[in-house]
């Protein structure tokens, strides 16, 4: 599938499964997972089985790796890092937002090959906006290139979100009090992208989440990285992950908050 035909998937893919449960979902289509706020319903289900039906007649080779299979057989983590050609796809990113009938959500898919992510797609629904990058050949933002970032040179001037209250609302060093994200990693990622925020710190990893966005700040010139500093790897789940306008945004943020990041 070329790129746009990707793109096309997911919007006919809300526009069938996800938009009409949006502000309708009915009694018994939402269930929690984990705890009370980590939330799946009837329309991640659903959107995921089409994208993961249509993915795997265009590429009967490739390792897909859908959060919800993920969550049913958590070995499926395993095969993603070791293989070679693999799709992520995350139906419904904000699922909480989407519940709770907020605009900020979206359906996300990304492409790797030999770990390496090559082309990633994010789409609002709500917003109707298209985040679209591949390796080498930029990011657009519906059809339109989006620039290279040029963050300000003082950390003082450089706006910074987390949703993790621990260190919300709090400044360490030189660096503004970080403010509160839009709690969907496909929407927090595309501020970063355009410009409107210089960094954003995750407290998880879940290659669904930040394959798609690691992407997207590359082209731009950003940087996704680490809470130790190495570089972010898909296949590696561990905690803390800061995505940033540069690389030397990114190396100062991870140095001013240190310790929060454990």
């Amino acid at each position: 599938m070329d790129t746009e035909a990707v793109l096309d998937l997911l919007r006919q893919t809300a526009v069938d499964i996800i938009t009409p449960r949006f502000r309708s979902l009915a009694e018994g289509e939402v269930f929690e997972k984990e705890h009370p706020n980590d939330l799946v319903t009837v329309a991640d289900r659903e959107s995921e089985e089409a994208i993961t039906a249509a993915l795997r007649r265009a590429y009967p080779d490739a390792m897909i790796l859908g959060e919800e299979a993920t969550s049913a057989d958590p070995s499926l983590l395993d095969a993603f890092a070791a293989a070679d050609h693999a799709f992520t796809i995350d139906p419904i990113d904000g699922t909480y937002n989407f519940v709770h009938g907020k605009a900020d959500h979206a359906v996300m898919v990304a492409e790797l090959r030999a770990g390496e992510v090559v082309r990633s797609w994010i789409w609002q629904p709500e917003h109707q906006l298209a985040f679209v990058a591949e390796r080498g050949a930029g990011a657009y933002r519906n059809e339109e290139r989006l620039p290279r970032l040029e963050p300000a040179a003082s950390p003082a001037e450089w706006a910074g979100i987390s949703s993790q209250k621990h260190i919300r609302g709090h400044g360490f060093g030189d660096l503004a009090p970080l403010r509160e994200t839009w709690f969907c990693a496909g929407v927090d990622y595309s501020h970063v992208a355009a410009g409107d925020v210089d960094y954003v710190v995750f407290a998880h990893a879940k290659p669904w989440d930040h394959a798609p966005g690691a992407l997207l700040l590359a082209e731009v010139g950003g940087t996704l990285v680490r809470g130790d500093g190495s570089p972010y790897a898909p296949g590696v789940v561990k905690p803390w992950l800061i995505g940033a306008a540069s690389p030397a945004v990114a190396t100062h943020v991870r140095e001013q908050l240190g310790a929060a990041l454990t």
